[in-house]
């Protein structure tokens, strides 16, 4: 039985009223790659009565009063996309369609939804608890680097008049939230929970506050100084972690605070084992049917989530700033019950679509230091080279994917959330677990993110040399020649990341010719909330280091760093020409523009 999300769902339950209401700006899917899934069911597991308000009507508060007061709060998320991202392309052109609205229509969700949805529910009922969370909420819980705006603006927490938000992985604090709340204490009192932030005054600072907590460069100034919006920055990733993290405090004009606690431990496997064994559907919700259901659900249906967190390290990713970097794993009996349950499913055709996470080979901390100790904070577990201490096993993730291919109707199981190739490089049996990728897990295209090649670049964007992965290239293509397999290796790739020249891009596009490489997906580099990379987007400074960074923001020559990279289109022709005369490069036209070979991937 899917959580209620009309009144009349309401009443067939028998519920004269509901405990919190889960206001989301994606349409309700009951699946576990959904907070609001996982939120609601939770709260369900322990008692408590779910509502779930899916893409409300936002122009007034009347959608907010649908199931009416909520006993003991309002649970706000913008969906599992922030919402300006999903609404927007990188170039700021309001998108057409949105893969998480059924039918796939835009329009549904407002930008800023987390703010519009919070002041709706607070115009609704003024007295209710709101606390707000998902991703828009946890990337923007300090003050941050607005893309859309090109402006800093205030924590979220602020502007969308919230009495609480929580960051990261919500489970533990929203129950140690409903406890409390269940208890009878008041909102503005839930101060001690890790995982949230909240708002107070210069009373409340001396009153709560531990003596070893960190505050941050004063709102007005890192609005004020780019340098200090580095240092805030530098600040924060360094405080991310379970073990060592401090309070940190943000100050606002008129003598106001944010919070922010240090973040929640990871889950463990039971927990997590026990989280995904929640009782999903597994579908949307039927109501969508006739508009013919939610295009973003169609792949993830089959897909189970193995993983979280990241030790990976790039600057232009947010998962370190929302799931943390010390990764946790589900038990292997877990994810084989979920895949059986699949197999179940009337529209099943034999195919898991994915068994990963955030990076799809990472099943455990990078070390055992980082269980008892945290994570280094100055020094990354992948660059610029594999740490001497980094435990490298795929044994583990090999075992996981054999049970699940020896499962009755499973034809084939696809890696599709991303191998971290050099850290497979450092593993002394990577050929082994090649050649299981190869033979079993590739559907004629492997798709890896190098993301750029240049020295220059990849040092900025925190990833390997390109030696690296040349290296796993030659042995992805050998395994396939030994197995008598013909199948292509697809680079994904990012243009005008901070630290990337028209020369870089230049010689990003060479590289591709001499390897015979055709990128399927170039992304213009998109500066979103939480993101090292965004930091020096906006400041042009590095804030590991407080250096200058090159950053291509005009939108003439990002189109050229683009161009280069598909040079091969006739229509980027006139492009690509402008780019090399300005590049100083006018040797190259010919040798790009004629290259007439059929580039199909190594």
């Amino acid at each position: 039985m899917f959580l209620p999300i009309t009144k009349e769902e309401v009443n067939k339950r028998g519920w004269n009223e509901v405990d919190f209401v889960i206001v989301t700006g994606d349409a309700y899917c009951d699946h576990h790659s959904f907070g609001t899934a996982i939120i609601g069911r939770l709260l369900e597991r322990y008692g408590y009565r779910v509502a779930v308000l899916p893409q409300p009507d936002h122009k007034s508060a009347e959608d907010f009063k649908r199931f009416g007061r909520p006993r003991l709060g309002f649970l706000i998320n913008s969906g599992v996309v922030d919402s300006m991202v999903n609404n927007y392309s990188v170039f700021k052109h309001r998108r057409r369609v949105d893969e998480y609205s059924p039918g796939g229509k835009a329009g549904r969700r407002p930008d800023r939804a987390v703010i519009v949805y919070s002041n709706r529910a607070r115009e609704a009922y003024k007295d209710v608890p709101i606390i707000i969370g998902g991703l828009e909420a946890s990337l923007r819980r300090m003050g941050h680097y607005d893309y859309w705006s090109d402006k800093v603006r205030r924590s979220v927490l602020l502007d969308s008049r919230a009495d609480l938000l929580i960051y990261g992985m919500g489970e533990h604090a929203i129950l140690e939230i409903a406890e409390a709340l269940e208890g009878g204490i008041d909102i503005s009192q839930i101060t001690w929970i890790r995982g949230i932030c909240y708002r107070t005054g210069q009373e409340g600072l001396a009153n709560i506050l531990p003596e070893d907590r960190i505050e941050l460069p004063d709102f007005e100034e890192i609005t004020e100084s780019k340098k200090a919006y580095a240092h805030s920055f530098k600040l924060q990733h360094d405080n991310m972690d379970s073990v060592t993290a401090k309070t940190l405090i943000e100050k606002y004009p008129g003598n106001q605070y944010v919070v922010q606690n240090p973040p929640q431990p990871p889950l463990e496997k039971a927990e997590l084992d026990d989280i995904y064994a929640l009782p999903f559907e597994n579908e949307w919700h039927p109501s969508y049917n006739s508009e013919g259901g939610i295009p973003a659900f169609r792949e993830i249906k089959f897909s189970v989530v193995s993983s979280r967190g990241c030790f990976g390290g790039c600057s232009f990713c947010a998962i370190t700033y929302h799931q943390g970097r010390q990764v946790r794993a589900r038990s292997k009996e877990s994810i084989v019950r979920e895949c059986k349950a699949l197999t179940e499913k009337p529209d099943f055709k034999g195919y898991i679509h994915d068994v990963g996470g955030p990076t799809a080979n990472f099943r455990f901390p990078a070390c055992s230091k980082q269980i008892t100790k945290g994570v280094c904070n100055h020094k990354d577990c992948l660059y610029p080279g594999v740490c001497k201490a980094m435990k490298v096993d795929h044994e583990d993730y090999i075992d996981v994917l054999r049970a699940v291919r020896k499962l009755p109707k499973v034809k084939k199981v696809f890696i599709r959330s991303g191998i971290r190739y050099d850290y497979l490089m450092a593993d002394p049996k990577a050929d082994r677990f090649i050649d299981e990728l190869v033979r079993y897990h590739v559907s004629g295209t492997l798709k890896v993110a190098p993301e750029h090649i240049s020295d220059r670049v990849l040092y900025y964007m925190r990833k390997p040399g390109k030696d690296v992965f040349l290296r796993f290239v030659e042995k992805y293509k050998a395994a396939n020649e030994r197995l008598g397999l013909r199948q292509y290796l697809i680079p994904y790739l990012i243009s005008s990341h901070p630290g990337s020249t028209l020369e870089d891009a230049v010689e990003l596009a060479l590289f591709l010719k001499d390897y015979g490489f055709v990128p399927d997906q170039v992304q213009d580099f998109y500066p979103t909330p939480g993101t090292m990379a965004t930091c020096m987007y906006y400041t042009g400074l590095d804030p590991m280091t407080m250096k200058p960074v090159y950053v291509a923001k005009d939108l003439e020559e990002k189109k050229m760093q683009r161009a280069l990279m598909h040079y091969n289109k006739p229509e980027n022709r006139g492009t690509v020409v402008k780019a090399l005369k300005k590049a100083g490069r006018e040797d190259l036209i010919n040798v790009l523009l004629n290259d007439k070979r059929k580039r199909t991937g190594r």
